[in-house]
This record gives structure tokens, C-alpha cells and sequence, in this order.
């Protein structure tokens, strides 16, 4: 390589890293739309878990498009679900109130 050709190649890479810089410290600022979906107030114990635990990681709205004729059954493999293998991070004793709560509110 000549030194003509390493200067050159100095130079881009200089310049490649002020703009890679510069990308990493641009920020980008997102505004979403308010969230509208709710959960349906219940007396139920589940209600407050659900708000306590679920809105941690998606909004009501994931509820509010299951099929609406879901059995107990589909709600207690889908609080399930949520724990393991997705993670969320709720005690295992909360799941049956959890599970009655959606299936009386939303189940059939």
C-alpha cells in the first residue's frame, strides 16, 4: 500500500468514525398516541393483578383482542405463557386470580 493510498484510507476511517459518533449521539424522540384501552374494572382480585402485572409489558388492548369466546382453559395457558417462557415477572400464586379474572371478564 502506498502512503498516498493509507492516508486516504486514514482519512475515511476517521470519517467514518465522527459519523458513526454522530449517529450514536443524535437522539430520536418517538410521541405515541395515548393509550385507550383499559381493563374492565372488576371487584374480582384479578383485576388489580392484571393492572399490577400485565400492564408491566403490553397494554390492556392485548386482552381486548383474544377471541372473546376463550375458555378458562386459554386463559390459564396464556397467563402461563407470559410467565414462562416470555418472562414476565409475577409470583406463581397470582395466576389463578389472574386466570379467573380474564375468563369471567373476557372469556365465555
Amino acid at each position: 500500500m502506498t502512503t498516498k493510498s493509507r492516508r486516504h484510507l486514514a482519512a475515511w476511517s476517521g470519517l467514518v468514525v465522527v459519523t458513526g459518533a454522530a449517529l450514536i449521539a443524535a437522539q430520536l424522540t418517538v410521541t405515541l398516541p395515548p393509550d385507550t384501552a383499559v381493563y374492565r374494572p372488576s371487584d374480582l382480585p384479578g383485576y388489580a393483578l392484571v393492572q399490577r402485572h400485565c400492564l408491566a409489558c403490553h397494554s390492556a388492548e392485548y386482552v381486548l383482542v383474544q377471541p372473546p369466546t376463550s375458555s378458562r382453559a386459554y386463559w390459564d395457558a396464556t397467563v402461563k405463557k407470559m410467565k414462562a417462557p416470555f418472562g414476565a415477572a409475577f409470583p406463581d400464586e397470582d395466576i389463578p386470580s389472574i386466570v379467573d379474572y380474564l375468563a369471567q371478564t373476557y372469556g365465555r
